[in-house]
């Protein structure tokens, strides 16, 4: 009888062993937190924006903001030197969207961007902000997410189309991946003059291919070095009746990019 108990014994002590090791592996993982918040320090060997050079050497420094599928983050562009004369010295651009998620593979995505230039000469003509609206569908086939996008001015009155493919090429043996980015856009503003008569207006199209490696340098912060070549073509300026001239900024130029992230 004292053997018998003993095997019974030994036998729920083994079962309860097992149950609390299942337990122990079916236990939930810690809960992802419930927003983010991460600073990047970005230097760029100049300043390309949708075609045009907008300054040299630069550092842009923002913050960001994620709760969920709603963003918000603060950009800035601080130049170097080789400044151009311009409202893009210095630069704040406020950002928001928010992302519809119709299934795992497409997305819809509003949102808007605030651009300030606190020291845009307005007597001759530049804006000190502007507003822009957006909507972008992004949709991911093959593992290339293709994304249209389309903005539209409030200030400016015009609208910019633009159509971007990614691909990430993962390299395992590194602890890296290979961001490949291929952008084309195009833009019309009828209203590029403050407080201009007869109004100015501007046109041009731009094109980026790009690539970037991110290296994770601790469990929040890591390290991306990029190199994009970005041009402008087609861009020109007309006042009135008057014949149009060449917009002057829009380059072909190859941009090296390293940025610091640390995510709270």
């Amino acid at each position: 009888m004292t053997k018998k108990l003993l095997l019974a014994l030994l036998s729920i002590a083994a079962v309860g062993t097992v149950t609390t090791r299942a337990q122990a592996q079916a236990a939930p993982a810690a809960p992802a937190p419930a927003y983010t918040l991460t600073a990047t320090a970005t230097a760029v060997s100049q300043y390309m924006f949708r075609g045009q050079r907008l300054g040299g050497p630069s550092w842009q420094p923002s913050v960001e903001f994620a709760a969920g599928d709603f963003t918000a983050g603060l950009w800035s562009n601080l130049p170097f030197k080789d400044k151009v004369k311009d409202s893009s010295d210095p630069e704040f651009d406020l950002y928001a969207s928010y992302a519809f998620n119709v299934n795992k593979d497409v997305s819809i995505v509003p949102g808007f961007t605030f651009y300030d230039y606190p020291k845009a000469p307005t007597k001759f003509g530049y804006y000190r902000s502007t507003f822009e609206p957006n909507v972008a569908v992004n949709y991911t086939v093959a593992g290339v997410k293709l994304t249209p996008k389309f903005y539209y001015d409030t200030v400016l009155r015009g609208p910019t189309y633009e159509f971007t493919a990614a691909y990430a090429l993962p390299l395992k043996d590194l602890g890296t991946e290979l961001d490949f980015t291929g952008q084309i856009g195009t833009f019309i503003q009828r209203d590029v003059t403050n407080n201009a008569s007869p109004s100015s207006k501007a046109w041009g199209d731009y094109w980026l291919v790009g690539v970037a490696a991110p290296f994770q340098i601790t469990k929040q912060s890591k390290l991306t070095v990029g190199f994009a070549y970005t041009e402008g073509r087609d861009a020109y300026y007309k006042t009135g009746s008057a014949p149009r001239s060449e917009n002057t900024y829009a380059v072909g130029r190859g941009v090296v990019t390293i940025s610091y992230a640390f995510t709270f």
